[in-house]
């Protein structure tokens, strides 16, 4: 009986050593720099293919919107909120000024400025952002909230 118990100990070690040795080690500038690069493409679709389809692209499913003079919307009514939106009369584009990440790797932020062109007229709206985002189960990076405000000169 002991040496089922000595036999039994030794295999839970090596397989608690295996477990930890197969966790991959999260390297931080590497993941902010993914992020980034998802806030950088998520702009790029917005121009592509409409400010809606973006936005539905890259929103996690418990993502919030922050909007003006109204609750937050979350969730999958969020979903449907962007899916109402009608996006032909203008372009949105954006460009992240900054991003930290969190030790886990696995959360963080962006901010810049963005920028509203009104198609048919020779008139763009500016003004700024942040997105948080969540590192999904396959490794993409969906905002799990976003906001907002109007209101600051042109971009550089």
């Amino acid at each position: 009986m002991s040496k089922f118990l000595s036999f039994i100990a030794l295999l839970f070690t090596l397989a608690s050593c295996s477990f930890f040795e197969n966790k991959k080690k999260v390297s931080l500038p590497e993941e902010k720099l993914k992020m980034i690069e998802a806030d950088k493409a998520f702009s790029k679709l917005s121009v592509e293919k409409g400010m809606k389809m973006a936005f539905l692209e890259y929103i996690d499913s418990n993502g919030v919107l922050l909007k003006p003079n109204r609750f937050p919307v979350i969730g999958a009514d969020a979903v449907d909120y962007l899916i109402q939106q009608n996006d032909s009369g203008y372009t949105l584009q954006w460009k992240p000024d900054y991003g930290a990440i969190s030790q886990s790797g696995d959360l963080g932020y962006t901010y810049g400025l963005y920028a509203l062109k009104i198609k048919g007229k020779d008139t763009t709206l500016y003004g700024t952002y942040v997105s948080i985002w969540k590192k999904q189960a396959d490794g993409k990076w969906k905002f799990v909230l976003d906001s907002g405000n109007d209101g600051v000169g042109e971009a550089e």
